[in-house]
């Protein structure tokens, strides 16, 4: 059935004030996942934080069902942390590198992630090998058969870059790294509400996503899957009470589960509204979800490349939500200024935050603008007909 993008909008308070394209940044929240935070802040305020979180038990465990629901595995699998970033983090500082060691990537890494890898490559000489594009632009999965050897410690691929468009095989990936024995962290920070993700399908033995971006969950809210085989491999770089017990007075013992990658503070209404966002997507289904955002990012792209002086810069076999491009006569941020003041929400993707895919493909600072379901056709006619006009005034 097709989705009801009407009652999507009346969902959406955001989409009466902005035309938001910028979804791969934070995209706006559907009103459950707002009422669900409001009413466990008022709860704070009235009783306490402590015990508001207390007599929010089930709906905080709810969370934890949501996402394994989602991602086809169990709850006791799945971490909830303050974002994307730290839950790669917990999985990557968690692996126990040593000199001779080999981490495969490719080219669309993104920087966080990348300089994570150049700092342990530093302080443990291991070594980072870019697997090479093929010619749709995605990782190459003979490239990558074909550079394993017993030295490969680690296979870490972005599922979506930040730019780009590019979807990733990561299933195909996934049974490379399988057959090999090999573990695979996958960067799911813009798949994660756009597109089904199932873990087993996949084959990853780590996952790490957002709830702000495509989930259209709270800002300060991410999560990690971690393959229930390999938790017990992994020891986190950071611990607390909660990521372990102090059993005595030289001695800890680290939490059997994922919840070891937790800490003991954190954003509880957040974490209840991830729980309410997911549970809002599964709703509406993510095939649908990934159908709709796929058609409107192909009329986008198409719509803006046709406009004089815009030049597109996606790529891939399979391409998502983000649509990423430059100008002749006005650079990125100048464009996505003066796009704001006319009511139209679009981020900025500089050469820094995919730099190895910036400096291959001699990119520019990028205008990204990235559409949800709730987004409509007539939104976009509305955004290349003020681009074109933007960009006539400054020739």
């Amino acid at each position: 059935m097709p989705l009801d993008i009407d009652r999507a909008r009346r969902d959406t308070p955001g989409c009466t004030e902005v035309v938001h394209f910028n979804n791969a940044g934070a995209a706006l929240p559907p009103q459950p996942v707002l009422d669900a935070q409001l009413r466990h802040l008022h709860r704070e305020a009235e009783m306490g934080g402590y015990e508001a979180a207390a007599d929010a038990e089930e709906t905080l465990a709810h969370t934890y069902a949501a996402i394994a629901t989602m991602l086809g595995c169990a709850p006791d699998e799945v971490a909830v942390v303050e974002n994307a970033t730290r839950a790669w983090d917990m999985a990557f500082y968690a692996m126990a590198f040593e000199r001779g060691d080999r981490i495969l990537t490719s080219p669309a890494s993104y920087a966080s992630n990348y300089i994570a890898m150049l700092q342990v490559a530093r302080r443990t000489g291991v070594t980072i090998d870019v697997v090479p594009r093929d010619e749709a632009g995605q990782v190459d999965v003979a490239q990558l058969a074909s550079m394993m050897d017993d030295n490969v410690a680690l296979i870490a691929l972005t599922h979506m870059p930040t730019n780009g468009g590019l979807v990733n095989p990561a299933a195909e990936v996934g049974a490379i790294a399988r057959d090999a024995g090999v573990p695979f962290l996958l960067d799911a920070c813009q798949s994660a509400g756009q597109m089904p993700l199932d873990v087993g399908a996949l084959g990853c033995t780590m996952l790490s996503a957002t709830g702000r971006k495509f989930l259209r969950g709270p800002r300060g809210t991410g999560f990690l899957y971690v393959r229930r085989d390999w938790i017990e491999r992994l020891e986190p770089p950071l611990l607390d009470l909660h990521a372990a017990t102090w059993v005595a007075p030289d001695r800890y013992e680290i939490h059997p589960d994922a919840r070891r990658f937790e800490t003991w503070e954190g954003y509880v209404a957040g974490k209840i509204g991830l729980g309410v966002a997911v549970d809002y997507a599964l709703e509406w289904g993510l095939d649908a979800i990934f159908e709709r955002v796929q058609r409107l990012a192909a009329f986008l792209r198409q719509q803006v490349a046709a406009l004089p002086g815009v030049t597109v810069h996606d790529v891939g076999r399979v391409q998502g939500g983000i649509t990423t491009f430059s100008t002749e006569p006005m650079d990125a941020a100048a464009l996505k200024h003066a796009l704001r003041a006319h009511g139209f929400n679009v981020s900025v993707s500089p050469r820094s935050s995919t730099r190895l895919d910036a400096e291959q493909r001699r990119l520019p600072d990028l205008v990204r603008a990235s559409v949800h379901y709730y987004n409509t056709r007539t939104e976009i006619d509305r955004f290349c007909a003020v681009v074109r006009d933007l960009l006539r005034a400054a020739r």
